[in-house]
């Protein structure tokens, strides 16, 4: 298709939308809900739409199947909550650490160093939840304490109290820096940290350094930023012409507007437009075509799960995010940095953008770019991210010696 073609359907796309929001039709709402998908998926189109008439019922009873057998996101810990600045309720859950796990076990050596008492704090992103972390948490668990928490109006955590009601406010970047400190205070105010964070979740602990700079100089001790970005995300292109990027940011933010203010039409219309919504799900979520199929579906329901308007809510804190300045707070502790080759949200240049910011530091930032690779990375290639963090928490002195990590699976389809 031409650069103008494609141009033409993504602004058709958009404005269809938008005339959904504005009318009582069922049908448009539906396309208006295929619309802000986009968006849960962190772009806004390019889905061959030939596709959707082919097995559709079959894929439907195969969606049911998956959710049914499916074991991603089951992993449940010690729930917590703590209390954010202004009042909303936020979810955690910790996994401590298993006597036993200093034990050897299955899989690579991780070290020797004597292990400090360190808790590993994952940050989730944008219309995800914790239970993304699903591989990596079953790979760690009990050989490290670690922090599982839902952002505001994510997962299992309450709706921003801030954003309630017609005056309220607009989620930043900041408040959920402040966030995540609340969280630090209630379910580890004391010991080392390592923090580690995909895409939001990331930005979010650069928001942290911002706002408590001290709390990081004293109490990190390693950093792992995943597929994530520290501003100029108003520049990504999302894998389309320039044509069809400059027709969806023109109108996209009085969509996200209308939308949000009808979420139960919309929702109404998300679902009748599922086949849609799941191809767009696994075209900016991931870029193998040998992931497991049940976990395609497990990102499909934590997207799918994330309310139209929180959708709305947060989108434009994205683009007036811009922590570079931040990341300094980072500087003389190990920080891995790493990202999809193929990330069409966040791409990998964002990734090697914070990587030259601490190239000075000492030591150095590791930068790791994963082939084949899309946005969610920690779950089309658990293994490699798994690898990575593992070797990030022995430098921070995390792992009991002679341990190593447990079975973490693969997302290869069998005979894949």
């Amino acid at each position: 298709m031409s650069e103008t073609g494609t141009g033409d359907a993504a602004e058709a796309v958009v404005e269809a939308a938008a005339a959904a929001a504005a009318s009582d039709s069922w049908r448009r709402a539906g396309f208006a809900g295929a619309a802000i998908g986009v968006v849960a998926a962190g772009a806004a189109a390019g889905v061959a739409l030939e596709r959707l008439t082919v097995g559709r019922g079959m894929r439907r009873k195969a969606r049911l199947a998956l959710d049914a057998s499916g074991p991603y996101g089951a992993l449940r810990g010690t729930p917590g909550k703590a209390l954010a600045d202004d009042g909303t309720a936020l979810y955690y859950e910790v996994d401590e650490v298993d006597p036993e796990a200093a034990a050897p076990r299955r899989r690579r050596l991780f070290g020797r160093k004597a292990p400090a008492p360190v808790t590993v704090v994952f940050s989730h992103g944008y219309c995800l939840s914790q239970d993304s972390w699903h591989f990596q948490r079953a790979a760690l668990r009990g050989l490290v304490r670690t922090v599982h928490w839902d952002q505001r109006s994510h997962g299992r955590s309450g709706r921003g109290a801030a954003q309630a009601g017609p005056g309220g406010l607009p989620v930043t970047i900041d408040q959920l820096g402040r966030d995540l400190k609340a969280v630090i205070d209630a379910a580890a105010p004391q010991g080392p940290l390592v923090l580690v964070g995909h895409s939001m979740g990331g930005m979010t602990m650069m928001a942290l350094a911002a706002h408590a700079p001290e709390l990081v100089r004293e109490r990190v001790v390693a950093a792992a930023f995943v597929g994530t970005s520290s501003g100029k995300l108003g520049e990504v292109s999302y894998g389309l012409p320039v044509a069809g990027v400059n027709a969806v940011r023109r109108v996209l933010p009085g969509v996200l507007r209308a939308l949000g203010s009808q979420a139960e039409l919309v929702e109404r219309g998300r679902r009748a437009t599922a086949d849609l919504f799941a191809g767009l799900v696994k075209r900016y979520s991931f870029s193998s075509k040998d992931v497991d199929p049940a976990v395609a579906r497990f990102a499909e329901r934590m997207i799918e799960s994330t309310p139209i308007d929180v959708v709305a809510e947060f989108y434009p804190a994205f683009a007036e995010h811009d922590k570079a300045e931040a990341l300094a707070v980072f500087q003389g502790i190990p920080v891995l940095v790493l990202a999809g080759d193929k990330d069409l949200v966040t791409p990998s240049t964002h990734s090697e953008a914070i990587a030259d910011l601490l190239r000075e530091s000492e030591p150095a930032a590791e930068l790791v770019i994963v082939p084949d690779a899309g946005h969610l990375v920690m779950l089309e290639h658990p293994e490699a991210v798994t690898d990575r963090l593992a070797d990030l928490l022995v430098r921070a002195g995390a792992v009991p010696a002679a341990a190593t990590v447990g079975r973490y699976g693969s997302t290869a389809q069998p005979g894949g």
